[in-house]
């Protein structure tokens, strides 16, 4: 689509469309909103940012983060933060909740050439769509990844960590593993659950229970424990996808007068530093949150300085930390 179409579809004039693609300061809050519905519904703003960021030279990284509040992206973007600056980068973080519309709008104003290019945290359902947006501008996936997609990632082994969560449960004499899952538009959630029900079948074991949380909380942990709990055989050990999660799940097993891990064993996902204090303290699969994120600058610095470097999947080791709680 033409500027000429986008400008027609608004009602305004070609200038008016440059002027807010811009970010220019002298344009009507309505006019700006008109305008930017209509690149929006023309598709426009694919080309026109992936163009920007590819002859930018700002120095500055754009970085979109899922969930601002969820501590295994703060400890990710602690290394992003920290690498950038070594090579004299600094990072424009920007919450989008995986929701596309929300991507779209913070990459359309990002004009200007404003970044050199895109580091995203987004949930693995959405990339096709924001590959659309970002084209063949310099991006790297850090976490979620789609393989299709010809841009940089690095991640670790969700399958292997989540086999060995069962393993090592069912190595302690748990009979009944629950999962306690997330936000199935998200890589993980689907490589934690087929790892986890790989392993069931391995190991023979008859029961298996899983329970989707509705966001990443403690309550609503809780509350899928809940949901495990009154099943007609209850569990003795649960895996949860998010350490997060996993306290949600100790805090409703000790309000349900159970022990842990007596009781109900628990495992978490991610290796939050607090979860150290909890009471007992978790047993987790300790992701490498800020080398995800330093490893995911140096990716994105190679291809701005090399645009047409190979395509790197990267995987990242974890390890099995174990406490009290299992």
């Amino acid at each position: 689509m033409s500027i000429e179409k986008v400008a027609q579809l608004a009602g305004v004039s070609k200038a008016t469309v440059s002027r807010v693609l811009n970010a220019h300061p002298g344009v009507k809050p309505d006019t700006r909103e008109k305008v930017l519905s209509a690149i929006a519904a023309c598709d426009y703003q694919p080309n026109l940012l992936a163009r920007q960021l590819r002859t930018a030279q700002s120095h500055m990284l754009l970085v979109l983060i899922s969930d601002i509040t969820n501590p295994f992206c703060s400890r990710v973007v602690q290394g992003i933060e920290a690498e950038a600056e070594l090579h004299g980068y600094h990072i424009l973080l920007c919450h989008s909740a995986s929701q596309l519309q929300r991507e779209a709008a913070y990459l359309t104003l990002l004009t200007g050439k404003v970044v050199d290019g895109v580091i995203t945290m987004d949930a693995a359902s959405g990339l096709q769509d924001l590959q659309n947006i970002i084209a063949g501008a310099p991006w790297v996936q850090c976490s979620e990844f789609d393989p299709a997609i010809p841009a940089s990632s690095v991640t670790i082994d969700h399958l292997a960590a989540a086999r060995d969560t069962v393993h090592y449960l069912a190595g302690k004499g748990r009979k009944r593993i629950g999962l306690v899952n997330g936000d199935m538009r998200y890589l993980y959630s689907h490589h934690r659950e087929q790892g986890y029900r790989q392993a069931i079948s391995a190991l023979g074991l008859e029961w298996s229970g899983v329970a989707y949380a509705s966001d990443i909380s403690t309550e609503a942990g809780s509350q899928a424990l809940q949901q495990l709990l009154a099943l007609p055989q209850p569990p003795d050990a649960v895996f949860a996808v998010s350490d997060v999660l996993a306290v949600g799940v100790i805090h409703a097993a000790l309000e349900a007068g159970l022990r842990v891990p007596e009781d109900l064993a628990v495992v978490g996902f991610d290796g939050i530093p607090f979860t150290r204090s909890l009471n007992p303290p978790l047993t987790t699969i300790e992701q490498p949150m800020y080398q995800l994120g330093a490893r995911s600058v140096q990716l994105l610095l190679q291809k701005i300085r090399q645009p047409h470097a190979p395509v790197i999947r990267e995987v990242l080791p974890w390890r099995r930390v174990e406490r009290a709680s299992s």
